[in-house]
């Protein structure tokens, strides 16, 4: 059985540069671009330097992602967490994404919540 984590935070939005800046004003983070083909998205960080998550535009490879903040949970075994959670009702949205030597893709739960499996195959 795999064990999950949250690893990671997006914001997926229509407008990242003024959200981005929203979240500088009012938590203090830092915003770096990062360079998605004619456009950027941000990493954020705290005041340490500490990655805080990620905001990015709703285009492009995310342009059906929803809007809103999206947790991405690690899994030690990507294929058999996406199986499972099939087997219990949820939807996946787009197709599976590889980052690295891992892969994500973003799931609803039976309630219609958002969120992302990531982690490598079996």
């Amino acid at each position: 059985m795999s064990t999950s984590n949250e690893s990671w935070r997006d914001l997926t939005v229509a407008n990242a540069d003024d959200v981005s800046a929203f979240y500088q004003h009012v938590l203090g983070w830092e915003k770096e671009a990062v360079n998605m083909d004619g456009y950027n998205d941000y990493i954020m960080k705290d005041a340490a330097g500490n990655v805080m998550g990620g905001i990015c535009r709703r285009q492009g490879a995310n342009a059906q992602v929803p809007e809103g903040w999206i947790t991405y949970f690690t899994v030690s075994d990507f294929d058999d967490a996406l199986h499972r959670a099939k087997q219990r009702g949820a939807n996946t949205m787009g197709k599976v994404r590889q980052h690295g030597n891992a892969q994500f893709v973003y799931v609803t739960d039976p309630s219609g919540a958002c969120f992302a499996l990531y982690g490598e195959s079996s």
